[in-house]
C-alpha cells in the first residue's frame, strides 16, 4: 500500500487563467496576472534584491516542471527556470466561481463550489446594519469597530488602541467571502474571540459567507503583533471531499497547517498546527519519515499569500519560494518508492499585481513518483481524483484522474 502528500503552496499561481478577465483588482480585470512568471521576471531584472540576490532559484520545483507549467500555462517562459522535467507536470484550471481558499482546496479535493458567495463589496461600512447589531449583541458590547475593506495588520495598527479602550471588536472584510474579527488576546480575550467567531458563523454560513475569521493579537499601541492563534470558521464543503473519501475507507488522514479548518474538520484524523510555514515545513518532513501506509497527508503553507503576495512584496515572496524550494528538496528526498507527492496551489496572489487581492491563474501540478510526462492542462478537481486513484479509493465528483497512464 503506498501513500499520498497533497501540498499547497497557497497563492502560488502560474498565469494564464482562461476566466481571468471576469476577476477584478483595484478595478481592473486579472488577464495577465502570474505569480511566479513576474516572480522570476522581477528577479532576473534585478528587482528583488531584498533578503536575496539574483535569479528566481527553485531548482527542485523547477526539476520537477515549474517553469514548463508557467510556460503552458501563460506562454512565458520564466527567467531563470525551464529546466528540462523529471516529474510529472501540468497545470490546472478552476471552475468555482470565486479566487478564495475555500473555493480553491474544496476545488482540488475533488468539490467545486455549486453557489456563488456572498460579498460585501462596500469598502465602508461594508456590513448590513442588521449584521452589526446581531455581531455587537453577541459580542456583548454596543458596537463594533472598521465595519470596512481592510488588510489585517494596517487595521490594527489603525484600530488597535480604541479597541483596547472601548473593548469593541474589529471586524473587517476584504475582496474574499470572508467576516473578519480582530480582538487583543488579554484585554479581549481569545477565548472569548473564539467562542465570538463560532456564535456567529452559522448566520453568516447561511448568507453563503465562505468563513468566519478570528484574528488575535497582542502588544500596545505602535507595537501590536497578530498571534498564530487565528482560527477560521469555514462553511462546510457541500458533498465529501478527498478527505473523507480516504477517512470513511479506513484511512488515515494527516492535516497540515489549515487545512483542517478549511474543511470544518471534517474527514481528518490528525491535526498538525505550527506558529508559521517553519513549523508546518517539520511536521511534513516528519510525516515523510513516519506517515502510515496508505495515509493521506493534505498541507497548506500559507506564507506566500499572507505574508508576501497582499502586501505585494516581490522579494519577500522570491525569498519565500526559495526556501521552501530547498524544504522540499529534503522532503522528496525522504519519500519512499510508491510514494505520490503533489504540489499545487489554490489561486495566485501577483505580488507585482495592481491591488492586493489574490489573483484568478491557473495553478502548477507537479507530480513526484508518478513517472515523467507532461498531463497538460487539467481541471482542479482531476487533482483529487488523481490522489484518490493513487491510494485505490472510490472518488465521487466531476474529477479524472491524470494517472490513467499507470493506473
Amino acid at each position: 500500500m503506498t501513500r499520498a502528500f497533497l501540498i499547497v503552496m497557497d497563492s502560488v499561481g502560474i498565469g494564464g487563467a482562461p476566466d481571468a478577465a471576469r476577476f477584478f483588482n483595484d478595478g481592473a480585470p486579472d488577464t495577465g496576472a502570474n505569480t511566479v512568471g513576474h516572480i522570476a521576471t522581477e528577479c532576473a531584472a534585478g528587482r528583488a534584491e531584498a533578503g536575496r540576490s539574483g535569479p528566481l532559484k527553485v531548482p527542485h520545483l523547477d526539476a520537477l516542471g515549474l517553469g514548463a507549467a508557467v510556460e503552458l500555462a501563460s506562454g512565458l517562459c520564466p527567467p531563470g527556470l525551464g529546466a528540462p522535467p523529471r516529474g510529472l507536470w501540468g497545470a490546472a484550471s478552476e471552475v468555482s466561481k470565486g479566487k478564495d481558499t475555500p473555493s480553491g482546496h474544496w476545488e482540488l479535493a475533488g468539490v467545486p463550489v455549486p453557489w456563488d458567495w456572498h460579498y460585501f463589496p462596500a469598502v465602508e461600512n461594508s456590513f448590513p446594519p442588521d449584521l452589526v447589531d446581531f455581531v455587537a449583541a453577541q459580542a456583548g458590547t454596543a458596537g463594533i469597530l472598521g465595519n470596512c475593506h481592510a488588510p489585517g495588520t494596517a487595521i490594527i495598527e489603525r484600530l488597535g488602541a480604541e479597541h483596547m479602550r472601548s473593548g469593541w471588536p474589529i471586524c473587517y472584510t476584504s475582496a474574499d467571502s470572508v467576516f473578519q474579527i480582530a480582538a487583543h488576546e488579554e484585554t479581549f480575550g481569545l477565548a472569548r474571540l473564539l467562542q465570538l467567531c463560532r456564535d456567529i458563523a452559522p448566520r453568516l454560513h447561511a448568507m453563503k459567507v465562505g468563513r468566519v475569521i478570528a484574528r488575535p493579537f497582542i502588544g500596545r499601541p505602535g507595537n501590536f503583533v497578530r498571534t498564530p492563534n487565528r482560527r477560521d470558521f469555514a462553511i462546510e464543503p457541500p458533498a465529501p471531499t478527498l478527505l473523507d473519501w480516504a477517512y470513511d475507507a479506513g484511512r488515515t488522514t494527516h492535516a497540515i497547517g489549515k487545512i483542517g479548518d478549511i474543511f470544518s474538520h471534517r474527514g481528518i484524523s490528525a491535526l498538525h498546527k505550527g506558529k508559521n510555514d517553519a513549523d508546518l515545513m517539520d511536521h511534513l518532513l516528519r510525516l515523510a519519515d513516519e506517515a502510515e501506509e496508505g495515509s493521506l497527508t493534505f498541507a497548506n503553507f500559507v506564507e506566500f499569500d499572507s505574508l508576501y503576495g497582499h502586501r505585494r512584496d516581490v522579494s519577500g515572496y522570491a525569498r519565500a519560494l526559495e526556501w521552501f524550494d530547498a524544504m522540499a528538496g529534503r522532503f522528496l528526498g525522504r519519500l519512499r518508492p510508491g510514494d505520490l507527492a503533489i504540489f499545487t496551489a489554490d489561486h495566485g496572489n501577483d505580488p507585482s499585481w495592481h491591488g492586493t487581492d489574490h489573483t484568478r491563474e491557473r495553478v502548477p501540478v507537479l507530480g513526484h513518483g508518478a513517472g515523467l510526462r507532461s498531463v497538460g492542462q487539467v481541471a482542479y478537481s482531476d487533482v483529487g481524483a488523481s490522489v484518490a486513484a493513487h491510494l485505490g479509493l472510490r472518488a465521487s465528483g466531476p474529477g479524472h484522474s491524470f494517472l490513467q497512464e499507470q493506473d
